[in-house]
């Protein structure tokens, strides 16, 4: 049992850590389009143009975008059957966390766990929350079929997991597409 208390923590902490990595997607379509008609794409250049985020994450959505409707037969081209565009929204989010209720209360004890103690203080964590959207537009009707969102945390310290967490936004929210036929 004594074990188990002192994993608690630990354990906790996991789960928080996994359930902040995880992408939150949506998806919503136009029922009346016939998603089987879609074959190629193009990106829509003026929409990729108005997101509000650096050249360099661009590509990196792009690419990770090309390489998903590839792997579903899709094929880029000059005269395409659908368009695709992106847009990006972000938001800071600061936590504070208060692990004391004043000395000599019952609670978080510091070093030895839970119990009789004072020791803590508010800790504060930021983090940015970012939102992937990804619209498919028709081409010829230019109307809007398809839009996909992911939502979830961001990584900006390293390029790598910067641009595996991109590939992972990319791909939970294209799982969706194309919708199920019901």
């Amino acid at each position: 049992m004594k074990k188990l208390i002192t994993l608690a923590p630990i354990l906790v902490f996991a789960i928080l850590l996994t359930s902040c990595s995880s992408v939150r997607v949506a998806a919503d379509y136009d029922k009346e389009a016939n998603f089987d008609n879609y074959k190629t794409f193009a990106f829509f250049k003026p929409g990729i143009d108005k997101a509000e985020i650096n050249d360099i994450d661009k590509r990196r959505i792009l690419r990770a975008i090309e390489a998903e409707l590839m792997a579903k037969g899709m094929t880029k081209s000059e005269n395409p059957d659908m368009l695709v565009s992106i847009f990006t929204k972000s938001n800071q989010r600061v936590d504070i966390y208060n692990n004391a209720w004043g000395a000599g209360a019952w609670g978080w004890g510091g070093y030895g766990g839970w119990g009789w103690g004072g020791y803590g203080g508010n800790q504060v964590s930021t983090s940015t929350e970012g939102m992937l959207f990804i619209d498919f537009i028709d081409a010829n009707k230019k109307e809007l079929i398809w839009q996909g969102s992911g939502t979830g945390y961001l990584v900006t310290k390293n390029v790598e997991k910067k641009e595996a967490r991109i590939k992972e936004f990319v791909s939970k929210t294209m799982e969706q597409f194309p919708p199920e036929k019901g």
